[in-house]
């Protein structure tokens, strides 16, 4: 979503949930771990884990003031509701400070292979999402070779993990389009340089990687031909229903929105037998919005041939109140949007 300024890692929380993982959840007992095929026509469905990625303005910031991890106990209770995807965003800068070519921050990783590897203990799927916009400290990547060594040396912490899934960059937008090509190449060839061959990328596009603008913002035109030597390419895009599809509003533009936003992307899709994956979708905790949202899933289910899955943004245990938050016990979204999606998952 457009939400450059994460600004809740710098308010004052409770020492509860600012806690790491494997502080905050040393006690808990997992209760849940994926077994068999779930019976649903997308192969991956799920919840965006933020706050490794909050505080984006104080790098390389303080655990527990300016940025936290997901919690164990959150990951349990969305794979009982049937969910077995979490996207986990972080800050490049604080995985590898100061260079793209740099070395690893120890105790940043130690955060991020804690949650993903309870994740995937678990029989879940983890997507690996540098939450950067294509910027690193606030400037636009333009060091192609940089960002294939930071993707090679981040890659190798999960290198033989076959539930990891490798996401290039969140929402590249207002970039050169031929170097959001170049830079989803190179991660692509970084992944597999470090010898991580079995899992799948996630390739995002240009403009905020929006399915309503995909073919029309240039992206499908220009990404059509970004090569994998596994061939584990998936298109991920965004989409949310408000007016501007910004997702920083609880009002859909009408009950039928969802659908009529991802047509133009599907047909590509289909076009050109590709995958794609809805890796952020949102809308506000009301009738309209919620018919908007089935709609769209019900229509991704029917072209499941080409839509792998969907991912709510978001959750986390720093949202409180947050108009769309997926956190249990008392998220708006958990509360309110979920008993609505659960034929969806």
């Amino acid at each position: 979503m457009r939400f450059l300024d994460v600004l809740l890692g710098s308010v004052a929380v409770t020492a509860a949930l600012s806690a790491p993982a494997s502080q905050a959840d040393s006690n808990i007992t997992p209760t849940r771990t994926i077994k068999g095929k779930r019976a649903s026509k997308f192969q991956f469905v799920g919840v965006n884990q933020s706050g490794a990625e909050f505080g984006n303005k104080d790098l390389p910031g303080t655990l527990g003031k300016h940025y936290t991890w997901p919690v164990r106990s959150t990951i349990d209770t969305l794979m009982g509701k049937g969910f077995n995807t979490f996207r986990i965003p972080f800050m490049m800068e604080r995985l590898i400070p100061n260079q793209l070519t740099g070395s690893i921050n120890t105790a940043y990783a130690q955060g991020l292979q804690d949650i993903v590897n309870y994740i995937t203990s678990k029989g879940a799927y983890a997507v690996i999402d540098p939450h950067n916009f294509g910027r690193y400290y606030e400037k636009v990547i333009t060091d192609v070779a940089g960002f294939k060594a930071w993707w090679t040396t981040t890659a190798k912490l999960f290198a033989t993990n076959d539930k990891v899934i490798w996401d290039t960059n969140n929402e590249y937008h207002d970039m050169d389009q031929t170097l959001v090509f170049n830079l989803n190449q190179a991660a692509i060839d970084g992944i597999r340089a470090a010898g991580a061959t079995s899992q799948y990328i996630l390739v995002e596009g240009n403009s905020w990687s929006g399915a309503w603008t995909w073919v029309s913002s240039g992206n499908g035109a220009s990404l059509l031909n970004l090569k994998d030597p596994q061939d584990k390419i998936i298109y991920e895009m965004h989409q949310y229903l408000d007016s501007d599809g910004s997702g920083t509003s609880t009002a859909c533009v009408s009950s039928t929105i969802g659908t009529e936003r991802l047509q133009a992307a599907t047909n590509w899709l289909k076009a050109n037998k590709k995958k794609g994956l809805l890796g952020e979708t949102a809308g506000g905790a009301n009738a309209q919005c919620i018919s908007a949202l089935t709609g769209m899933l019900s229509y991704m289910a029917t072209n499941s041939d080409v839509w792998t899955g969907w991912l709510w943004w978001g959750g986390g245990p720093w949202w409180g109140d947050y108009m769309y938050g997926m956190e249990p016990p008392s998220g708006t979204a958990y509360t309110k949007v979920l008993p609505s999606l659960l034929p969806y998952i």
